[in-house]
């Protein structure tokens, strides 16, 4: 199994985009793009650690492609903000694309381009573009948050 890394805003929602494709295998809530071991939910809400709030995506790649993954990715959250998305603010909301090869790297690049050039963003992209660093597993509350809290009664978030 092949595996990639987004981050584009708060992490609950996007997971849930991604489970929904064909060929992904798993995918977790977590922290990578910071300098510190292991951080907390609490120590990356304040922005000091430097992390963005990442899903890390498992995929077999013989039934879904990265390209595909991108597309998803692009789809899902609004890639012209700087350090926010929605009411969520601050870096750790970054909308990022953290590479584990060359392979990657180079068509995040190429999809990025093609992404801005398309039209479809009166604004210039911002993603990020960099390799992976550790990925950080967040807590197991954040793992499928959304599922977990899907037919219960109050407010999804607080």
């Amino acid at each position: 199994m092949a595996k990639a890394m987004f981050g584009a805003g708060c992490f609950w929602g996007i997971e849930e985009s991604f489970r929904a494709v064909p060929g992904v295998t798993d995918v977790a809530v977590g922290y990578s793009g910071g300098a510190k071991d292991n951080p907390s939910y609490e120590e990356v809400c304040t922005g000091m650690t430097g992390h963005a709030e990442v899903v890390e995506v498992e995929f077999d790649e013989t039934k879904v492609s990265f390209e595909q993954l991108l597309d998803t990715f692009w789809e899902n959250h609004n890639p012209t903000q700087l350090n926010y998305q929605g009411p969520d603010i601050g870096s750790q909301y970054r909308t990022a694309i953290f590479t584990t090869n060359e392979d990657q790297a180079d068509t995040a690049m190429k999809a990025k381009k093609a992404e801005q050039d398309s039209g479809r963003h009166p604004r210039d992209i911002v993603t990020e573009i960099s390799p992976a660093k550790t990925f950080w597993r967040a807590e197991e509350y954040h793992q499928q948050f959304i599922a977990k809290r899907r037919g219960k009664p109050g407010r999804l978030f607080g």
